[in-house]
């Protein structure tokens, strides 16, 4: 047993609802390896989880981080294909948020040295979500238009430069505040406030692709603004944690999405989004990712950078839309 520090959910809520608390954490089992964590993110998943709105989450008291940075402190029996003192990364779901933590030695993948840990802890769920709804659900080509909203948040601001880079048009929706910023990064931005979208969407004919993290009514706009052959991709279903407005259930909103597909004539098609640590593609695309960020070829902004002990203000910081980019924690001890 190991004496450690960890953010604890202690009731569906607000804020308030977050505590540090000391734990002990038992030494890892078979096929499992401890990591001592460096970096974690506070993601909507995250969010979600303390709003008690995540999908087949755990009932508080739960630990959230939902990814991990970290160096191997303890293998456990039978786990040998890492070695003390390697950097790795893990989608971990929960427990991430704490100084110490026992995971699958099958769901970890070695970080590259050299790189900054809160920006490769940014890669393993936002831009990994990012990579594969481009790559595996919409399979966008150069030369395609895609619709982003929220393109100034963490999984649009990596659906941006990954659509880029595949020679994709970008146009998203974000704060006014923000369009001059995304106009720079090569975005065509318009007003979340208004609807204006629609109709300029229309006028171009459509889009190949919309990637859409808002839910329930929003998938009726994005649906509109496809091209025949075009796709809805739904996932997060993160406007209520943004706005911090009532809940809507979760699988109503999925069945709404999915239940366009039964409109063959139209040529479109949706589908929800999730990613999956199990996926065979998980672990290559996390590695192209870190490849990239290596060579230069991605840069991954980070909004903010807390400690453990302030995870209150990390999750305020969240709601705040103030700047771009992902929200992390650092928790080296």
């Amino acid at each position: 047993m190991t004496r450690i520090k960890k953010v604890v959910i202690t009731a569906y809520g607000d804020e308030s609802k977050l505590a540090i608390i000391e734990s002990d954490l038992p030494e890892p089992s078979a096929g499992e390896v401890q990591l001592a964590v460096e970096y974690t993110i506070v993601s909507g998943s995250d969010v979600n989880m303390r709003r008690g709105t995540y999908p087949f989450q755990k009932r508080p008291p739960l630990t959230p981080g939902y990814s991990v940075i970290g160096k191997v402190r303890v293998n456990g029996k039978d786990c040998s294909k890492f070695k003390i003192g390697d950097r790795l990364a893990c989608l971990s779901k929960y427990e991430g948020q704490a100084e110490l933590i026992n995971l699958p030695e099958k769901y970890l993948v070695r970080a590259p040295d050299g790189v900054d840990g809160r920006a490769a802890v940014a890669l393993i769920l936002d831009w990994v979500t990012a990579y594969q709804m481009l790559h595996r659900a919409a399979h966008v080509t150069a030369g395609q238009k895609i619709f982003v909203h929220a393109v100034s948040g963490a999984v649009g601001g990596a659906l941006l430069r990954l659509g880029q880079l595949q020679g994709a048009q970008v146009f998203g929706t974000a704060s006014l505040k923000k369009h001059d910023e995304m106009r720079q990064l090569g975005a065509v931005p318009f007003d979340y406030s208004t609807k204006n979208w629609i109709a300029a969407m229309r006028e171009l004919g459509g889009v190949d692709a919309v990637f859409d993290p808002l839910g329930f009514e929003s998938f009726d706009e994005s649906y509109s603004v496809l091209k025949k052959g075009g796709v809805l991709v739904g996932y997060g279903l993160n406007l209520p944690a943004w706005t911090r407005t009532p809940e809507r259930p979760v699988i109503p909103s999925v069945l709404k999405l999915l239940s366009k597909n039964l409109l063959f004539w139209s040529g479109k098609r949706t589908t929800f989004f999730g990613v999956n640590r199990s996926s065979k593609n998980f672990a290559p695309d996390l590695e192209q990712l870190f490849e990239w960020l290596k060579d230069g070829k991605i840069s991954v902004p980070i909004k903010a950078t807390f400690k453990l002990d302030e995870i209150q203000q990390a999750h305020r910081e969240y709601a705040s839309g103030a700047r771009m980019g992902s929200i992390v924690i650092e928790v080296i001890r």
